[in-house]
């Protein structure tokens, strides 16, 4: 029953990559796609190659993810508390999915670890979920608001001389190398996220010890089932993303990518915090749009989409109190 419980939720953790694949793909091409730098199929096909790329760049993020959020539960009601949580998540990211919402899979993660810790019993790391969670919450989208406004200004000033056509076509070439970079660090944060449930799955079957090295062929599971997400595309968030929030040309979707990618590998390398590529990219993208006008940026869609952010953590992890509940009374 234990092995067949560890397989059983390691096929879930890498259902939810999957799920993370093709709800986030939209956070490293949709600028890309709509300024039509790049096709969407090659652009799907570039992120997936630089999300497997990524997902080997570290792993200070799993780390913090299997060791600093809650403890780590043992037994067969441990292994109901992981595989809870990812039935939370993926529950949360299905729905705004289907309603074309770019929440955050990180979060919805997290709070589905938090809930089915506390339905199960398992002492949560509140200074962690603090710290390393709610923190660059509010602070990732800020520092992406003002990041992407501050970037987008200096572009426009350094070729204010440049002929307008010239520039935008510079820029279509340079988003290649944007979008590649944000891909690239979506699979270092994303990828590594999945690892942690992973190990602290393996501890809890005493097939790993804890603190040992992630094992490879959880690595490439991992990058391989977000890169098969990624592929997949998740067209109805890229349109909101690409599209409803402002309209972007060439210049503003380098800045936001740019922008973007800067701050993920910033905070996985400095912080190894899990931030979330949805947060920063959405936040990267509204903080350019306000360099043409502030009323360029469809507030409106804004708000409803922060206001989705708020309720991801607690939303998830209401599911996934209820589905530990469900496993508790059939199977423990």
């Amino acid at each position: 029953m234990d092995t067949f419980a560890l397989i059983v939720t390691i096929a879930v953790a890498l259902g939810f990559t999957y799920t993370n694949g093709f709800h986030d793909s939209a956070n490293a091409i949709a600028t890309s796609v709509s300024t039509r730098a790049l096709t969407p199929r090659a652009a799907l096909a570039m992120a997936a190659v630089m999300n497997m790329i990524g997902a080997f760049l570290g792993n200070g993020v799993a780390k913090t993810v299997s060791e600093g959020l809650i403890e780590t539960p043992k037994g067969s009601s441990g292994m109901a508390i992981l595989f809870a949580a990812l039935v939370g998540a993926i529950t949360w990211n299905l729905v705004t999915w289907y309603f074309g919402l770019p929440s955050s899979s990180s979060h919805a993660l997290f709070g589905g670890m938090v809930g089915a810790a506390l339905a199960g019993g398992t002492k949560v790391y509140w200074d962690g979920v603090l710290e390393k969670v709610v923190v660059p919450m509010f602070v990732s989208p800020v520092v992406g608001l003002l990041a992407g406004y501050l970037v987008m200004t200096a572009i426009m000033w350094i070729f204010r001389r440049a002929n307008p056509h010239k520039a935008k076509r510079g820029f279509r070439i340079a988003q290649t190398v944007s979008a590649a970079g944000m891909a690239l660090g979506h699979g270092l944060q994303d990828a590594q996220k999945t690892m942690g449930i992973v190990v602290m799955a393996l501890v809890i079957a005493d097939v790993e010890d804890y603190g040992d090295p992630i094992p490879i062929w959880v690595k490439i599971s991992c990058a391989v089932m977000l890169s098969l997400g990624t592929y997949a595309g998740g067209w109805r968030i890229m349109r909101t993303l690409g599209r409803k929030i402002i309209e972007l040309d060439p210049p503003q979707g380098f800045a936001a990518e740019t922008t973007g990618a800067s701050i993920m590998f910033a905070t996985a390398y400095l912080f190894k915090a899990p931030v979330s590529t949805t947060h920063v990219i959405t936040s990267a993208i509204m903080g350019v749009g306000a360099t043409k006008r502030v009323k360029a940026v469809r507030w409106g869609i804004a708000k409803n989409i922060v206001m989705g952010w708020f309720i991801t953590m607690p939303a998830a992890a209401a599911v996934a109190a209820v589905g530990y509940g469900v496993v508790h009374l059939a199977f423990l």
